[in-house]
């Protein structure tokens, strides 16, 4: 399976159920004389190139690589190692490998290439080994640092602020961003507001107001803290806020908005809270005893 650290890809599923017993002595020697033959045509071909033979030498390359994936150099296999969101299909048709292809015209730059342009893949690296002929692997894949909501959509953001254009599902809690242009600004915010991870956890949404500044809400979506933060000087009324919440516990209060956009002051309004129902008394009277 594609979810281990280890994975195969199998392009050709009805070629797994037939192997044939290989004599290795034999195959060894055929396959090192088969590889001194094709190193040979390759060093002619490259001469040849630009000359009116280069046609017909490019013709018996064709050939050899067709006999030398007969005799011991087909891919045997293509080993994946660190997918956990990338699905075994993705792979299998970014590869498009199969035990016909010849492990000398495997072009890994190219593989590379489509293998990254995959919505989960930050960066892969390929290469062959030979005897046994296997394509190997190795991915890293994106992290999903926040998810932003745009239009009643929600799209994962990796570590760089851009979009994965892939369906997410989050198994624990993440900072939910709002607004245009937020994906972009993102990190410039995280920097500065992740510094202290105390408030930083109870942060749950961020929303990017016009394009310009942030207003983050605190321990919940509905009914939490709104703190608006002004569109310059973020980072000195971020610590503003840390030092009174330091001094005057003002994160603890019962409140609905911190308003940190003024330069020397700080405006907060009070959560309304309900009042309380008057306690009725039994009017009734009582019984004669």
């Amino acid at each position: 399976m594609f979810g281990k650290s280890k994975t195969k890809v199998a392009p050709d599923p009805l070629e797994d159920i037939v192997r044939f017993p290989v004599e290795w002595p034999y195959r060894l020697a055929g396959s090192l004389v088969v590889l001194g033959v094709i190193l040979v045509l390759a060093s002619l071909t490259a001469t040849v190139k630009q000359s009116l033979v280069s046609k017909q030498f490019s013709e018996w390359a064709e050939e050899f690589y067709a006999f030398s994936s007969q005799h011991g150099f087909g891919v045997e296999e293509v080993l994946v190692f660190g997918n956990k969101r990338t699905s075994a299909e993705e792979l299998r048709q970014a590869v498009n490998l199969s035990r016909q292809d010849n492990i000398f015209e495997v072009n890994v730059a190219e593989i590379r290439k489509k293998v990254e342009e995959l919505p989960w893949v930050k960066t892969a690296v390929v290469r062959k080994s030979f005897m046994p002929n296997v394509v190997l692997i190795s991915i890293e894949e994106k992290k999903v640092k926040s998810i932003w909501q745009i239009s009643e959509k929600f799209h994962p953001i990796d570590e760089d602020g851009k979009v994965i254009n892939a369906d997410f599902k989050p198994d624990k809690p993440i900072l939910l961003i709002v607004g245009a242009g937020a994906p972009e600004n993102i990190n410039a915010l995280l920097e500065i507001i992740q510094k202290d991870n105390t408030v930083f956890k109870r942060v749950k949404v961020a929303n990017y107001i016009s394009k310009r500044r942030w207003n983050l809400v605190l321990d919940d979506i509905k009914d939490g803290i709104t703190v608006k933060l002004p569109e310059v000087g973020v980072e000195k009324a971020w610590k503003k806020l840390l030092k009174l919440n330091m001094t005057k516990g003002i994160l603890k209060r019962k409140l609905t908005i911190i308003d940190l956009r003024l330069k020397d002051k700080v405006v907060i309004k009070i959560k309304k809270t309900a009042p309380e129902e008057p306690v009725k008394l039994n009017e009734n009277k009582e019984r004669a005893t």
